[in-house]
């Protein structure tokens, strides 16, 4: 069995995140949506709040095959520990492969593990979450771009009043 791993810190998970997953749940047996815990960032969302929209998110048919959890380890180990082969990773057009590329070549060197990258869809490769984090923090809609309990979930989080659209 091919058992994918697609990691990042996903605060919060994005429509071009879930493109992503989705995509690879097309392509490998298993995929894990590995929640990294990096604890040189300070997410605006709990690991468990992360790990539980992305669970709410794919909570659809088809994707039974695909497992969400988190880690606050090196994601080489994740992959030892559950016999993954592939890292999956999504790239857009802003540089993301010069900074993937050092990781894929470190993550084979650990573990034997390669990086698939997916190009994102060009019709969400402008979404990234820190975008989404900026847009909502200044009263910007982010519908669409993230799954559907997600922009009051930022509006609470980043301590704004709720907004109608006019």
């Amino acid at each position: 069995m091919t058992i994918a791993v697609c990691p990042g810190s996903y605060d919060p998970v994005t429509a071009g995140h879930l493109d992503v997953i989705e995509r690879s749940a097309g392509f490998f047996e298993e995929v894990h949506v590995v929640v990294a815990v990096n604890a040189a960032k300070t997410p605006l969302f709990s690991e468990q709040t992360r790990v539980g929209v992305i669970r709410r998110a794919l909570d659809k048919d088809g994707f039974s095959r695909v497992k969400v959890t988190s880690t606050d380890g090196l994601i080489t180990d994740y992959c030892k520990k559950v016999g993954a082969t592939v890292i999956v990773k999504g790239l857009r057009q802003n540089g993301d492969y010069e900074a993937e590329l050092g990781m894929a070549l470190v993550n084979r060197k650990l573990a034997g593990v390669e990086t698939l990258f997916l190009p994102a869809d060009p019709v969400l490769e402008h979404i990234s979450s820190s975008i989404v984090k900026d847009v909502a923090r200044h009263g910007g809609d982010v519908t669409g771009m993230v799954p559907d309990c997600v922009p009051a979930m930022l509006q609470e989080a980043l301590g704004l009043q709720a907004t109608t659209n006019q």
